[in-house]
């Protein structure tokens, strides 16, 4: 059966033109089937354009089991949700229901936005922001899921959407006076009705861990567990099986303390003293910390006379937020999550002062505004095998790059896997001949004012001689802005941004110009690739 799909006359041939059946993809096919029958393990290494999507959606999809499919990133997710299952479901027929699951920082939360609204009218708002909130509270009047990418007035990094999203920590759950319209319920809903479910690594990861509520209750219904770009799992595991805590999530608790005493408690001056408290021992713990852009030992770092001083103001601070809040438990939900929260703060930075306890990284890092403390476990080997072996099932693990000269064991110890069968299967395509690499020479310094510019005056004729049809990866949003003015200027073909709408939208337009140029941030490494048919 499965082999027939991906055949010449097969249903595959039949829905996309063109369709030429490969090998590799089809006994990728075959060994995922072959796991979900046996609710096996399997690993299997694929490079880029076998078809892999399509080789695990096929099988898992004709076995009528509730699936998982987790991916590396919210774009990826998007691409599988929006593009790839609409037309393996057409395919081959699929009748049962499909649902996609993001985080909960991807959908409006009615009840902050309220809070939000409500805060901007006491005449200190931004204009621009008040304005962002307008449009937004328009548009969640139409929106069906909440989704915020779906929202094409507001940039994918806007500085409102933390304000108008919830986290673990601020989430009122079923106190919440917007319960009843909350889309992460929603969400959530629709995925525990739903028979395939796509997620990604950072949602399903947090929820193993039990960081999330919530989620929790529909992996134990799920038969089959499929993760592409299954290389990252290692390293986001060792996140969610550890511990941290960010300045931005006590400031963010300031900052709610402060809606609180601003919206509902007028009549307790104490709360907003005690949040600026919190927020400025924050701030000033992220100044002794150093540069912005490091990461370092944080052991190292606890026994230093100026960070012991500021952890103590910390740790005193968020005692008095929790001294100050007990006196008005009961009077605002708002209020009674945030003192659960400076509990919760309080006892993890205890943790993480703890730097005696083997078995762990103690590391942090500072960004320009914000640290992070972290614990990481140093494996995570033995807590992923427990949680394969309580919940029974086929787990698949794919990407293009598992192994090393075809040896998986360094990515399978470092999950505990044991599965049945793992190979690497060859590329369907000839790179020698069918691809073009250029390393332009003699570049200024990858941090230098001058390579924006350099970079325009070198790439705007191969641009205009390709007739646009470019998408470009840069390091940096200030790269993504400096290009984007700079190939403006000189280019006379349309050029579309990161972060000025959201990522559906531009991708819409891409698409239907046909001739744009398409500039993004990537988070890790160096990317200049041009494509002539993206």
């Amino acid at each position: 059966m499965i082999t027939k799909v991906f055949s010449n006359d097969g249903a595959l041939a039949k829905a996309i033109p063109g369709f030429q059946p490969r090998q590799p993809q089809t006994d990728m096919a075959v060994a995922v089937h072959q796991a979900i029958e046996d609710s096996g393990q399997l690993v299997v290494e694929a490079g880029t354009g076998t078809g892999k999507t399509y080789a695990y959606l096929a099988p898992a999809l004709l076995s009528g089991k509730k699936t998982i499919v987790s991916t590396g990133s919210k774009n990826l997710q998007e691409q599988l949700f929006h593009r790839d299952l609409p037309l393996m479901t057409e395919t081959l027929g699929y009748t049962g229901q499909v649902a996609l699951l993001k985080g909960r920082a991807n959908y409006l939360c009615p009840e902050r936005l309220s809070q939000q609204l409500i805060e901007s009218h006491d005449g200190h708002a931004d204009p621009t922001l008040l304005s962002q909130l307008v449009k937004i509270r328009s548009w969640s009047s139409e929106t069906k899921t909440g989704d915020l990418g779906e929202c094409d007035a507001l940039a994918e990094d806007s500085p409102v959407i933390p304000s108008i999203t919830s986290t673990n920590d601020n989430c009122l759950g079923k106190e919440c006076p917007s319960y009843e319209d909350c889309f992460v319920v929603k969400a959530r809903t629709r995925a525990m009705d739903a028979d395939v479910v796509v997620v990604n690594h950072h949602l399903f990861l947090a929820d193993l861990a039990i960081k999330e509520t919530g989620f929790g209750e529909l992996i134990p219904e799920a038969e089959v567990f499929i993760f592409d770009e299954a290389h990252q799992i290692p390293d986001i595991a060792s996140q969610y099986f550890g511990q941290s805590l960010s300045s931005r999530q006590l400031q963010e608790l300031a900052k709610d303390i402060n809606i609180a005493y601003r919206t509902e408690l007028r009549d307790t001056k104490q709360l907003e003293k005690v949040a600026d408290r919190l927020y400025g021992a924050a701030a000033d713990l992220r100044i002794v910390l150093g540069e912005p852009g490091f990461r370092g030992n944080w052991r190292d770092m606890v026994g230093s006379p100026a960070i012991a001083r500021e952890l103590v103001r910390l740790t005193d601070a968020l005692e008095l937020v929790e001294e100050v809040l007990k006196l008005s438990l009961g009077r605002c939900q708002l209020l009674d999550a945030a003192f659960e929260r400076a509990m919760v703060f309080k006892a993890r930075l205890a943790r993480l002062c703890d730097t005696t306890i083997p078995g762990y990284s103690y590391w942090y890092e500072c960004s320009k505004l914000h640290f992070t403390l972290n614990i990481t476990p140093l494996s995570v080997a033995e807590k992923f095998r427990e949680q394969i072996q309580i919940q029974q099932g086929a787990w698949i693990f794919t990407s293009a790059t598992l192994a090393v000269e075809e040896d998986f064991s360094h990515f399978s110890h470092r999950l505990g896997l044991e599965p049945a069968k793992q190979f690497t299967l060859p590329s369907p395509f000839d790179y020698s001949s069918q691809a073009l690499l250029c390393v332009p020479r003699f570049l200024p310094e990858p941090n230098s004012p001058g390579l924006a510019n350099a970079l325009v005056d070198i790439l705007s004729p191969v641009i205009e001689q390709n007739q646009g049809r470019c998408f470009f990866l840069c390091t940096s949003h200030q790269m993504v802005r400096n290009l984007t003015a700079g190939f403006r200027e000189t280019l006379s073909l349309p050029v579309l941004a990161q972060g000025e709408t959201s990522k559906q939208k531009l991708l819409a337009e891409f698409l239907e110009l046909g001739n744009a140029c398409w500039w993004q941030r990537v988070l890790f490494g160096k990317v200049l690739m041009l494509e002539g048919r993206h």
